[in-house]
């Protein structure tokens, strides 16, 4: 018989101390201090701004009613939104609790080797799933959510470990987290929420143990935390958390963290910057930062109910990536498996696009760096970035112009040494310089079938100021 409620595990902080795996040496001479003044100082890790493109999933027992939003639990039982309120008095009996549907997550068909196939196919470069969410329900067979975990309900099976094997066996991506600090219904959270957080119950028995858990076991290589529930990071220990992580745990060279430790700790401590989701500022940011956002644009979890105008076009997406890449940012580009563990064919499809256009694009976007303009003044829709070692530029260009010549107001050329190529296509471009600044690219006279990508162009400027 399964149980009906949850169950939550409570452990002294002793315990927790004694969790805490010895110290061992570290592989970097500098030792990071327990605070943000040491924390902020770190190095990102060069592989992360090289990466530019990875790929989120929103997966758990949300994916069953697979209704509204990945928030459903919280819309139907706390603001008890009337859609989420019907959908439930419709399709369910009166006494059914969300808990019902952790039996149901089943996962029938997750094959986490076809999953792996399909991001390598993408180009992206890291993945990060959601270990648990704001529901609690955790992905793996956790020791501190009892009778809530992948191993004891629903598919039985540690779906992180299976994943974790088939990026690491398979593909040559990088395997990142996201895991939720705060739990919106544990009693433990609430308890220490109606105190001001002066209690630490939850932190101490549950989050900061599952944290140690997730990378000693799993050893992400980027740990993508939210959701602070409002409590500061004091309360949850961020600084102490951070400083095992990027001292002694066994990704503390590799590893990238986010900017979501505690309330008021968004776009300003931690590595790498989100700000708020589906963050793309348009501009040159100072500090290495991340656009998360999702290829639906209404969830993050999977919905029954979306129709293909809800689904953002691989134009759109080609788009977000050149904008966010110019800009020094990093596209994390969600998609929302069902509860079967499939990946829907419109996410599989924009998936598999966005790597057809990154194998012709892709020397545009990985490993470059910002310019001195990040989108040109004269031609709209183009946007650059650079290969400073190689004298590159790339032009990338959305709107093809009916003229066949593509005005550009920011490089200057170098006569007798300044080289245009379009990627895909090779054959060196006949060129002029503008009056002032600038110059007025000749493009090719090619049909359609022979064009080199659908959805946005390159240009790579060799020798240009």
């Amino acid at each position: 018989m399964r149980p009906r409620e949850l169950r939550w595990l409570s452990l002294p902080l002793l315990l927790l101390l004694l969790l805490q795996p010895p110290p061992s040496p570290a592989h970097s001479a500098t030792r990071f201090d327990p605070t943000w003044e040491s924390l902020d100082a770190r190095q990102l890790p060069a592989w992360f701004d090289q990466a530019k493109f990875g790929i989120f999933i929103h997966w758990g027992v949300f994916s069953v009613p697979s209704f509204g939003s990945e928030w459903f639990w919280w819309y139907w039982q706390k603001e008890k939104i009337p859609k989420y309120v019907e959908f439930m008095k419709d399709n369910y009996p009166p006494s059914f609790k969300y808990e019902d549907f952790g039996p149901l997550f089943t996962a029938k068909f997750f094959n986490a080797n076809q999953w792996a196939d399909i991001f390598q196919a993408s180009g992206a470069k890291y993945i990060v799933l959601t270990s648990k969410h704001h529901e609690g329900f955790t992905l793996w067979g956790s020791e501190y959510s009892w009778n809530w975990n992948a191993i004891d309900e629903g598919p039985k099976r540690d779906i992180v470990k299976e994943l974790e094997v088939a990026i690491r066996n398979r593909t040559d991506l990088r395997f990142g987290l996201y895991y939720s600090l705060f739990e919106w219904f544990h009693p433990l959270f609430l308890e220490d929420e109606s105190s001001s957080f002066h209690k630490r119950q939850f932190p101490v028995s549950k989050t900061l143990p599952e944290l140690y858990e997730l990378v000693n076991n799993y050893q992400p290589e980027v740990l993508w935390s939210d959701g602070d529930g409002g409590a500061p990071d004091q309360y949850w220990n961020s600084t102490g958390f951070l400083a095992w992580l990027y001292n002694e745990s066994p990704v503390r060279d590799t590893v990238v963290t986010n900017d979501r430790w505690g309330a008021g700790s968004i776009c300003k401590h931690g590595g790498f910057y989100t700000c708020s989701d589906r963050y793309n500022p348009g501009h040159l940011l100072p500090h290495k930062w991340e656009n998360c956002m999702t290829i639906d644009k209404r969830s993050w979890g999977y919905r029954r109910e979306a129709g293909i105008s809800d689904y953002l076009t691989i134009g759109e997406l080609v788009k977000q990536l050149v904008e966010t890449v110019s800009c020094g940012g990093n596209l994390l580009m969600n998609i929302g498996p069902t509860l079967d563990g499939t990946i829907s064919v419109v996410f599989e499809e924009r998936l598999r696009q966005m790597g057809s256009w990154l194998k012709v694009n892709g020397e545009a976007i990985y490993e470059t760096r910002t310019w001195r303009s990040q989108n040109d003044t004269v031609t709209p829709d183009v946007w650059y970035t650079f290969k400073p070692e190689e004298k590159l530029v790339y032009a990338i260009f959305l709107k093809w112009p009916t003229s066949g010549q593509l005005f550009l107001g920011q490089p200057k050329a170098i006569l007798g040494a300044t080289e245009v190529k379009l990627l895909g296509h090779g054959q060196p471009l006949n060129w002029i310089s503008l009056e002032q600044n600038g110059i007025m690219v000749e493009l090719p006279q090619l049909t359609i079938h022979q064009m080199p990508c659908k959805w946005g162009w390159a240009l790579a400027l060799t020798n240009v100021i």
